[in-house]
């Protein structure tokens, strides 16, 4: 039997990186599985996103650890999508018990941009991650609620969300500012959410081995500016985390193992935020 055994898990930003990791551990560990993505390239982004081929092997996978899963390709920025897709899946479940807010973009630019590149970059990044957050909780918070058992929300923040880097453009400062505001959301929702014993916290990965933190424009960010290079370095010896490492942590978070452990901001950085 597996620690989540006939419960029901929604995951944004699930065809890969943590999403999809997320999504195989807690299948792995009994539950069922809504998740949505993109699966489109976001311009002002600068990398490419998730793929609807990727999504469907994260279904694949998620069937192959025992779960089983509802996929479908929404818009985190568009919040009747994902009020669509998780209603969705609740119809088709039967309920919700975990909210995995995941979905979420780090734009940077190496080269010069123009004033108008920047505040694109802002306006992205703020879109998918803090507006695609709010959305996100704006849509499960009633099934939670509705389910009478309680629940967990987990959102994901960033080490940017607990200390101050990123540089001074559009992207690095949107990325800090969207990580920053997600904890202000959670840390309202514990109180608001408590009474019916839904736990929401953040967890707060340092630099993660997925295409976020490896693309051609990330590398050469953390490189060249000083917030980057031997600065962003963990003080553990391991330079980027494993997205399984950061699932560990989500899976210990929705358990009941942590039932009474709501409102905290829950790094999993290999030191990072104690070293700045």
């Amino acid at each position: 039997m597996g620690s989540l055994d006939g419960k029901v898990a929604f995951i944004t930003g699930v065809a890969r990186g943590q999403g999809r990791s997320h999504a195989i551990r807690l299948a792995s560990d009994g539950a069922d599985i809504i998740g949505v993505d993109i699966c489109a390239d976001i311009e002002a982004n600068g990398y490419p996103m998730a793929s609807r081929a990727e999504l469907d092997e994260t279904i694949a996978l998620v069937e192959a650890a025992g779960g089983k899963m509802l996929g479908s390709v929404a818009d985190v920025r568009d919040f009747h999508a994902v009020k669509t897709a998780l209603d969705a899946g609740v119809e088709h479940f039967g309920r919700l018990d975990i909210v995995c807010v995941n979905a979420g973009i780090a734009p940077t630019a190496f080269r010069e941009v123009s004033i108008d590149e920047d505040l694109e970059m802002w306006t992205a990044v703020i879109d998918v991650n803090l507006n695609g957050s709010f959305h996100t909780a704006k849509a499960a918070i009633p099934h939670l609620i509705a389910g009478e058992r309680g629940g967990a929300i987990i959102f994901t923040s960033s080490t940017a969300g607990l200390k101050g880097f990123g540089g001074m453009r559009g992207g690095g400062l949107g990325y800090a500012a969207s990580k920053t505001g997600i904890v202000g959301i959670m840390r309202t929702l514990a109180n608001a959410l408590a009474p019916y014993s839904i736990r929401v916290n953040t967890i707060h990965p340092t630099g993660v081995n997925t295409m976020m933190a490896v693309n051609p424009e990330m590398t050469a960010f953390l490189e060249a500016y000083p917030e980057g290079g031997p600065h962003l370095q963990n003080p553990m010896p391991v330079t980027m985390l494993e997205p399984e490492d950061i699932s560990a942590a989500i899976a210990y978070l929705v358990s009941d193992d942590a039932k009474y452990v709501t409102g905290v901001t829950f790094p999993v950085d290999a030191g990072f935020c104690n070293k700045l």
